[in-house]
């Protein structure tokens, strides 16, 4: 009789402690979220000029999401990601930067009385970001839609809270949170500029996901905050009314959020097969 008794992998004693940490983290900071969601200051409602403001510059950055995603996915089946990456890097780093940053700028201040040339720009920023995205498609198409769920629950979340916060409750985050994406940005490129070993790339990598879905976190509160602040000067007469605009910063916070939780969750094995 064979008495071999069936061998179970125990976990490592860091594997052990990296658990008892994370799950004391996710704990402590379900604790913290919930005191300060249900307890903080809120303001008694939103104007009905800051309403209307809010819902435009909403449907603009859907807009620009809905029309991000569908390009993207075409020129995923158009096969750009294989050119590009058959292309010089440089040369597609440079000529993407080039035409992000200048359909944003044409997006961004262009007056709204010209609004054939402003939404032209705006038409061409959402392409310029769907070629940059395209090569997303090359993940299982489950896990973006994981991440896309996951990102519409984290910005919602985040929007209602700085919506009902009182007035420039978080506007004050906007020094700090620059600060924190220059060390997510600065992480980002170590592995390019610096002889890193294993232990440094994973220290950087971790900076880039984990800080950078906490910093564009933060910018989803501040700029929310931001539009409801150009809503009332809006309303006040002291600028024109230009959701469009607004809604560029609210959508970039979005495409970050989502392009971390992309690669978080593919660390779990969501890459096709």
């Amino acid at each position: 009789m064979n008495d071999t008794k069936p061998i179970v992998a125990q976990p490592s004693a860091q594997t052990s402690w990296q658990r008892y940490v994370m799950t004391a983290g996710t704990v402590g900071l379900a604790v913290i979220g919930t005191q300060w969601l249900l307890n903080r200051e809120t303001r008694e409602g939103l104007s009905p000029g800051e309403q209307s403001y809010l819902n435009s510059t909403f449907k603009y950055t859907g807009g620009g999401l809905v029309l991000t995603a569908i390009a993207a996915r075409t020129m995923f089946r158009a096969g750009l990601p294989f050119r590009l990456m058959a292309a010089n890097p440089w040369l597609v780093l440079g000529v993407s930067l080039a035409g992000s940053i200048g359909t944003m700028m044409g997006a961004m201040y262009t007056s709204p009385e010209n609004a054939v040339t402003k939404h032209l720009f705006w038409a061409g920023f959402n392409l310029c970001q769907a070629a940059t995205l395209s090569p997303l498609w090359f993940f299982n198409p489950a896990l973006l839609s994981r991440a896309a769920l996951y990102t519409c629950g984290v910005v919602g979340s985040l929007s209602y809270v700085g919506a009902t916060a009182r007035n420039e409750t978080y506007l004050y985050m906007g020094g700090p949170l620059l600060a924190g994406l220059t060390v997510v940005a600065l992480s980002s490129l170590a592995p390019m500029a610096l002889p890193l070993g294993l232990r440094g790339l994973a220290i950087a990598e971790s900076i880039s996901l984990y800080g950078g879905l906490a910093v564009f976190s933060g910018f989803v509160l501040f700029d929310t905050q931001k539009i409801l602040k150009h809503a009332r000067m809006a309303e006040a007469g002291a600028m024109p009314a230009d959701p469009l605009r607004d809604s560029i910063a609210l959508e970039l916070d979005m495409i970050n959020i989502f392009i971390r939780l992309v690669q978080i969750l593919a660390m779990g094995g969501g890459r096709k097969k």
